[in-house]
């Protein structure tokens, strides 16, 4: 059974009408060694009706939340997590303040960078799917790897936007850099990209020596992997996590 572990909350971050950032200082133990693209779990409880009596009951039911911040924080982990209805585990994140104390277990998840390939890498998110992904991002820039980091990040509409300043100075401090955020429902005064993200991975001519890494809901992800495997891409080459 997986030990408890034990942080407190020293800021929350709206970053859009749905979205916060969890800024968490870590107690017990007071450093976290993790691989970017981990999540942590939290202990939920949820109210279920009994399948005979149909009388509800609290249950504990454990939830994942990746994290953002690079493994090279040690000592803090931010969590990057949006508002899903009345849905507990969103609920429960979303009230927390600064000083709030909370449980949680250690990071776990198989998603991460290959450290080992030579390959340039396609990033691709949708929504909050950019919490592992910036993580792994950041990751590779702070150690010194110049391979070549295109990251596509699909978003709706403006009042969606977030991380774009800390994405442009990342793009301007490291040219092997690049991003694209699009958004499916802009308005007509948004002067960037627009359309599914998927669009911009049909467009791609080559895939050749090239590692992708898709993070968010399971529509955009089998879409780019069927993409990506018709344009010549290898299974063993595509790397994702499905957040729903």
């Amino acid at each position: 059974m997986l030990n408890k572990c034990h942080a407190e909350v020293i800021a929350v971050l709206d970053l859009t009408h749905d979205v916060k950032e969890i800024c968490l200082k870590l107690i017990d133990p007071p450093y976290l060694d993790f691989t970017a693209g981990q999540y942590i779990t939290i202990e939920i409880t949820e109210m279920k009706a009994d399948i005979v009596t149909g009388v509800f009951a609290p249950h504990l039911k454990n939830r994942p939340y990746s994290i953002v911040s690079s493994p090279k924080e040690k000592s803090e982990i931010r969590l990057c997590t949006n508002r899903v209805g009345n849905g507990p585990g969103s609920s429960r994140l979303h009230s927390l303040k600064p000083s709030d104390l909370l449980e949680y277990f250690v990071p776990m998840s198989y998603f991460k960078v290959h450290e080992e390939d030579a390959t340039a890498l396609l990033f691709v998110a949708t929504g909050t799917g950019i919490g592992p992904l910036k993580s792994m991002i950041h990751y590779l820039l702070q150690s010194g790897s110049t391979r070549p980091i295109l990251l596509y990040w699909g978003l709706r509409m403006e009042e969606d936007l977030y991380y774009q300043e800390e994405l442009k100075e990342w793009s301007q401090t490291y040219p092997h850099f690049r991003y694209v955020t699009t958004l499916s429902q802009a308005s007509p005064a948004w002067q960037g990209m627009r359309g599914r993200v998927t669009g911009l991975v049909q467009c791609m001519e080559k895939v050749d020596h090239l590692s992708a890494y898709l993070c968010g809901n399971g529509e955009m992800i089998r879409e780019v992997r069927e993409m990506l495997l018709s344009k010549g891409m290898e299974k063993k080459s595509i790397h994702f996590e499905k957040f729903f």
